[in-house]
């Protein structure tokens, strides 16, 4: 009888406590309540908060594996186009080449707020104009292009060219402020119409000094930026905030950027659309599938896929029944899009990358969204202890090879500083803010580097691994051109630091360099009559949409 007594009170005690334990689990998985701690929370904030969308102009580019680099007609069986296998992430990509009408866009911008007729501002709108004079020829009349290529509205949707690799990377930041701008404004968070009114050169937004001090956006003018109120759930007895807009509030786009290497070949091989297994050895060969420029399709069987130099002499077949319908550029969209729906990423104009060049990718360094290029910065903190906004006079200005001034940081900009020993010390993953050099490059990787040696010695010039010309232009105390070149006959590469990678093959190129694994360099700072660029973004959140997340 005494047995039955206890076991009835242990059944009674397992009850309660099943229940208790359903009641808790029940409360901690409410929706305002935090599965770390059970307190009530803005749940929708953290979980159910607005998934990125893509920026004007983006196409969505899924991330996976692909082998990058030359497979097939290696006829130099050299080292700048080893195969080897890389995982890219998910991230967005311009569905054409930026276009002569969008590059207007944004010089107009610049001459509205910075007028090249001021002292101030003289530099500007020069430095990021296009160099018409790339169409020039010694032995060809090409005028007519040098002249109306970038203005005429007859080549308005043609690819920008004339740009260099620094003017790309000006143009991706003005375009990513501009984006966020027109974002923060439809959402209330901005006053109407501020991207418009009243705008001058010491009142221009910056994203970066908007997420990183919102009262100093505007040049300080504090009525534009707009306290707005929080839309999340508040707990009971609070009050609800006002509030600026953050990274957490889901609506501010990250920056628009050039594609890396890895990213732009990735894209524009489009492996997405060939379903079998020889994709992971990279044996597709141009952006379309098949071995051949024309197309198979019955509708347009023997059209050619993409814009480029068919032989000596040939850029665009015979008159009547032209082979690619295009002497020089093409308007985008004029050949059909690859699997991921972008356009031209084979012929037309090659386009500049992130990545500085060198001759091997280090698949042993790494092979998750690979980069050769990073500088890692901080922003610049004053002795007040808040960021050091960029004014009129602390603008930053580059002089390049041709004399060219370029202005590289704006009013209303966060000034930034390399990272130093503070976020250095003690990390595996890096260890200093310049990596360009990092293992091809570097002293330690040249085969001039003596370890026995002192310091001093290994440091000598004609010891490092790429022994380029060193040009040194820059201008004196009255604004004049002083040029010093590198006659050096002991220079042996042009590779260096300042050459960049560009991809794909142009309206000036043959069939040969159509394939997306193709890479080929150029100076930073130069420009050509066949070079143009696109810009990309980075994915943030879950790398595809279409499969659901499993629950239990």
């Amino acid at each position: 009888m005494k047995v039955n007594k206890i076991t009835a009170l242990r059944l009674m005690l397992s009850i309660t406590m099943i229940i208790g334990l359903a009641s808790c689990s029940k409360k901690s998985s409410s929706k305002n309540s935090s599965r770390a701690t059970g307190w009530n929370v803005d749940r929708k904030k953290a979980s159910d908060g607005k998934k990125q969308i893509a920026g004007p102009g983006l196409v969505f580019v899924e991330g996976g594996t692909f082998t990058m680099g030359k497979v097939q007609d290696d006829v130099m069986h050299d080292w700048n186009n080893t195969p080897t296998q890389q995982h890219v992430q998910s991230f967005y990509m311009d569905e054409t080449e930026v276009t002569n009408f969008m590059y207007l866009e944004y010089l107009d911008w610049l001459k509205s707020v910075f007028p090249p007729s001021e002292d101030n501002y003289k530099h500007i709108y020069e430095g990021a104009s296009p160099d018409t004079l790339v169409w020039r020829n010694r032995l060809g009349y090409n005028e007519t292009m040098t002249n109306n290529y970038l203005r005429h509205p007859s080549y308005a949707d043609y690819p920008v060219v004339g740009v260099n690799w620094i003017q790309a990377q000006e143009f991706s930041k003005w375009r990513t402020n501009r984006v966020n701008e027109a974002i923060l404004e439809k959402n209330g968070y901005l006053k109407k119409n501020a991207k418009t009114d009243e705008v001058d050169a010491e009142s221009v937004f910056d994203t970066e000094t908007y997420i990183n001090s919102p009262t100093s956006s505007y040049g300080g003018k504090n009525e534009t930026v707009v306290l707005k109120k929080s839309n999340g759930r508040q707990a009971k007895g609070t009050e609800q905030k006002n509030v600026y807009a953050q990274r957490s509030s889901g609506i501010i786009l990250p920056e628009y950027r050039l594609p890396t290497e890895a990213e732009w070949e990735y894209a524009a091989a489009a492996d997405v659309g060939q379903r079998e297994y020889n994709i992971y050895k990279g044996q597709k060969k141009y952006p379309w599938s098949g071995s051949y420029t024309r197309s198979g399709k019955r509708q347009n069987r023997g059209d050619q896929l993409a814009n480029f130099k068919q032989g000596n002499g040939d850029y665009g077949g015979i008159a009547g029944w032209s082979d690619d319908g295009a002497d020089i550029t093409n308007a985008v969209k004029k050949y059909p899009a690859n699997d991921f729906g972008l356009y031209d990423m084979a012929g037309n104009v090659a386009e500049w990358v992130a990545d500085v060049y060198r001759p091997i990718v280090d698949k042993e360094a790494n092979d998750f969204n690979y980069f050769r290029g990073n500088r890692y910065t901080k922003n610049k903190i004053g002795e007040d202890g808040k960021v050091e906004i960029v004014t009129l006079e602390t603008m930053k200005r580059d002089t390049l090879s041709n004399g060219k001034i370029i202005v590289r940081s704006f009013p209303g900009e966060i000034a930034q500083v390399p990272v130093d020993e503070n976020e250095t010390y003690l990390r595996q993953n890096f260890d200093k803010s310049n990596n360009i050099n990092y293992r091809d490059g570097d002293k330690q990787s040249s085969i001039y580097y003596d370890f026995g040696s002192s310091e001093t010695d290994n440091l000598k010039e004609d010891k490092a691994m790429y022994n380029s010309p060193k040009h040194n232009v820059t201008t004196d105390s009255l604004g004049l051109m002083v040029r010093k070149y590198d006659k050096s006959s002991k220079r042996t590469t042009l590779i260096n630091d300042d050459v960049r990678v560009y991809k794909g093959g142009s309206w000036r190129d043959r069939a040969y360099w159509l394939d997306p694994a193709q890479r080929r360099y150029f100076p930073q700072d130069m420009a050509t009559d066949y070079i143009g660029f696109r810009c990309a973004m980075s994915r943030v959140g879950p790398k595809a949409e279409k499969r659901k997340s499993a629950r239990n």
